[in-house]
């Protein structure tokens, strides 16, 4: 009996033992599991918090590219308005011009009616003249007759003298109406080609405001073209930096959540170690 309880008691120490050393090398292997893991999310907390100072750093150009583009947006807009008044401006003063070319072409027409009735008055002045030399031409050969008549031709004379005289002033009145013309007319040729270069200049000033017209027109098709673009990418930017700041903000939480998972795969590691 007491030789059988030894053995028990022999065979019960030996299972202990085994107990014991199963127990150590699972306590090892426990061990080092628990040291990968904390290995790994070292690594995983030492990654997070780099990822999360680049994030940060990226959420900080991203806010600073999306208020640039704010200021861009403002100011493309601001230059948007500005050309549409330029164009509203610039299409009012080609209209402008296109009236005044229309007044010169008035005027040029004026002045050559003007200088062909100068014509027609010379013309006219012209027959005046001549029909007052043949008065007077007429008024001598009476005046002869008269002379030869004697005294029954006293009074066909003294008409005849005085038919003579409204004859030369007639003929001086018509050469100087003559000449005031004729200087008129010097006046008006004058200012026909004044007035006719005039309006080749405003018809050059007419065409290149109507290009200046067409070209503003089209920078402001392509500045609120640009502006409606930049607007675009503003508001993509505004997104990205909405969309940045979440991720910014779930980085943060995951560095902290791998700070919290570090700290306690280090108390494992402790409370395996009490077991070695």
């Amino acid at each position: 009996m007491h030789l059988a309880r030894v053995d028990e008691i022999g065979m019960t120490m030996r299972t202990i033992s085994q107990l014991g050393l199963m127990f150590r090398w699972l306590v090892d292997d426990v061990s080092e599991q628990t040291v990968a893991v904390q290995t790994t999310v070292n690594s995983i907390a030492q990654g997070n918090q780099d990822l999360s100072a680049r994030t940060e750093q990226a959420a900080a150009s991203i806010e600073s590219t999306a208020a640039a583009m704010e200021e861009m947006v403002a100011t493309v807009q601001n230059n948007a308005e500005t050309a549409e008044k330029a164009n509203d401006l610039s299409h009012a003063a080609s209209q402008a011009a296109v009236r005044g070319g229309k007044a010169m072409a008035q005027v040029v027409a004026t002045m050559e009616d003007i200088s062909s009735d100068s014509r027609r008055i010379m013309d006219i002045t012209s027959v005046i003249d001549e029909i007052a030399f043949q008065t007077n031409f007429l008024a001598l050969n009476a005046a002869v007759e008269a002379a030869r008549a004697g005294s029954e031709g006293r009074g066909f004379a003294v008409v005849a003298s005085e038919v003579r005289a409204l004859a030369q002033r007639s003929a001086a009145s018509a050469q100087e109406i003559k000449a005031l013309i004729e200087t008129s007319a010097r006046k008006i040729e004058t200012g026909s080609k004044v007035v006719g270069e005039a309006g080749e200049v405003i018809s050059q000033i007419v065409t290149q405001a109507q290009q200046v017209s067409g070209l503003i027109a089209e920078i402001s098709t392509a500045t609120r073209e640009q502006s409606d673009g930049i607007g675009q990418i503003g508001s993509v930017v505004a997104r990205m930096d909405h969309i940045t700041q979440q991720n910014t903000e779930m980085v943060r939480q995951s560095a902290a959540s791998s700070a919290a998972l570090d700290w306690q795969a280090r108390q494992l590691v402790d409370a395996v170690r009490v077991f070695r």
